[in-house]
């Protein structure tokens, strides 16, 4: 385990990263979404520590619990962040509506409604954050943590869609152990992971592992078989989402005279 200078090391080592990339984009500071779950609240405080004065966190209800709104407000007063609240409620059934209107008129059926439903929460979430970033010439930070990005467990132009990602090579008991050297409380660092992509909705169900299963596997500890080719075939299907679209190649054709 990690003694607490190491951790604080750690810490400032990517501090000091978010700093040199906003500098080398010659933006002038971060926005990040704060859901109220540990990953963000991790972030934001990476983020208010590298611009106390230019950091904005966007909370971004959509039909959500209100519980993480509320823990969404304490972590940003934590910080001491002036907390941006963007109601995504409407825009979401809205949206949906017509979707599901327009399909219906065409006589097609919803294969995967939620599922639908869910990505689209992620996607009008990243609209909106870049809506803030180049309103201020800030960059978008995002919140995947090592598992996360290995499984593939980000919605594609979702909360994949970001400038920036500084806890995206921590293992989720790393990010929980970041959380308590910048002061976060056990509530918020043993949250039940979710996205809030729709009721009851978590992180682990969808996975079909736990955190701790994918921290081990990622740290070359001995899981199950079973476990590790859970994990790989996550990995492989999802590996379209680490990569910019493939594109077509052709020869160049010569303009007509």
């Amino acid at each position: 385990m990690w003694t607490d200078a190491e951790l604080m090391e750690r810490i400032d080592q990517t501090v000091n990263w978010l700093r040199e990339r906003v500098a080398e984009a010659n933006a002038k500071g971060l926005v990040v979404g704060i859901s109220g779950g540990v990953d963000s609240a991790v972030v934001a405080g990476l983020c208010s520590r590298a611009f106390p004065d230019q950091t904005i966190g966007v909370i971004m209800p959509s039909h959500s619990e209100p519980d993480d709104r509320e823990d969404a407000l304490w972590i940003a007063e934590g910080f001491e962040l002036r907390p941006l609240e963007v109601n995504l409620g409407g825009a979401h059934t809205q949206v949906m509506g017509q979707v599901k209107k327009g399909l219906e008129s065409l006589g097609r059926q919803l294969a995967a409604e939620k599922l639908a439903q869910g990505n689209l929460k992620a996607r009008l979430r990243m609209s909106t954050l870049y809506a803030v970033a180049n309103a201020m010439n800030y960059m978008v930070v995002g919140t995947d943590n090592a598992p996360e990005s290995y499984t593939g467990y980000f919605t594609k132009y979702g909360d994949g869609g970001v400038d920036l990602l500084p806890i995206s090579s921590l293992t989720k008991t790393e990010v929980r152990a970041w959380a308590r050297m910048l002061g976060l409380p056990m509530r918020i660092a043993s949250r039940v992971p979710t996205a809030g992509l729709w009721p009851g909705q978590t992180d682990e169900s969808e996975l079909g592992l736990t955190y701790d299963m994918i921290d081990r596997y990622l740290l070359g500890e001995e899981v199950s078989p079973e476990v590790k080719e859970r994990i790989e075939t996550l990995h492989r299907q999802s590996e379209h989402k680490r990569h910019l679209p493939p594109s077509l190649e052709l020869p160049m054709l010569k303009g007509l005279d």
